[in-house]
């Protein structure tokens, strides 16, 4: 029976169907050899279905990953800058799997990564508001004053943004370590809330998603979930 493409490749656990989609929009699918489009039909049972060239094989063990993302790792599957992904770091986790939401280049701490693409959508869904808390070492004149204005409504370029929660876990004057709690994925978020209320980022370390932290997690060293957290992953989405 055939189905559409994205719904084929989502339960196969590889990503969310909105991450399948942008595969197949980047030209990266293909049945029997033709690169695929969007609305894209196939069946599993006849069609020869690949991404990157290699075959779409049967659904995977679902595998759960938390990871203490190092700086200098970016959150891609392959980036064709050569620089270093963050699935190198977990290439010895028996399955293929995909960052939950991203972390910027020189952001650092606890990322997800499965290959469960409905846990991936349903924690990254700006309607499931999942809580992501944040580190920030940061510089600035008044710092009091900007933490101040970052417990209000931030106004961006792409519109405003709202903290759930900052607080100030230290304070050296002209510099200081705040910790923001926030629910949006957007690009950028809390350093351009930052830059907007006057402080520049220095150190930017997430430290809890979904009610997870790192729990004594080394830079660079990751763990599969355990069971308990995942059952805890999944009643708070």
């Amino acid at each position: 029976m055939k189905e559409r493409l994205q719904k084929i490749i989502s339960e196969r656990g590889l990503t969310s169907r909105r991450g399948a989609e942008r595969l197949i929009a980047d030209g990266r699918v293909s049945v029997n050899g033709v690169p695929a489009v969007l609305g894209t039909r196939a069946d599993t049972e006849k069609d020869r279905i690949t991404i990157d060239g290699i075959p779409l094989v049967s659904k995977s063990k679902r595998v759960y990953i938390m990871l203490n993302k190092p700086r200098g790792y970016i959150c891609t599957l392959r980036d064709e800058l050569g620089r270093k992904t963050v699935t190198e770091l977990v290439r010895d986790c028996g399955e293929r799997v995909y960052p939950v939401g991203r972390l910027d280049g020189n952001s650092e701490g606890l990322l997800l990564l499965t290959n469960d693409g409905g846990l991936t959508n349903a924690l990254t869904h700006p309607s499931r508001g999942v809580q992501k808390v944040y580190s920030v070492r940061v510089e600035g004149e008044d710092i009091p004053g900007a933490v101040e204005t970052l417990r209000g409504s931030v106004m961006l370029e792409d519109g405003p943004a709202r903290a759930v929660s900052v607080r100030m876990v230290r304070d050296d004057g002209a510099r200081a370590v705040i910790e923001m709690t926030v629910t949006e994925g957007r690009k950028h978020l809390v350093r351009n809330m930052c830059a907007a209320a006057g402080l520049e980022v220095k150190r930017l370390i997430r430290i809890s998603e979904g009610g997870l932290g790192l729990d004594g997690l080394k830079t660079g060293e990751w763990r599969y979930l355990r069971d308990d957290e995942l059952e805890k992953l999944r009643r708070y989405i």
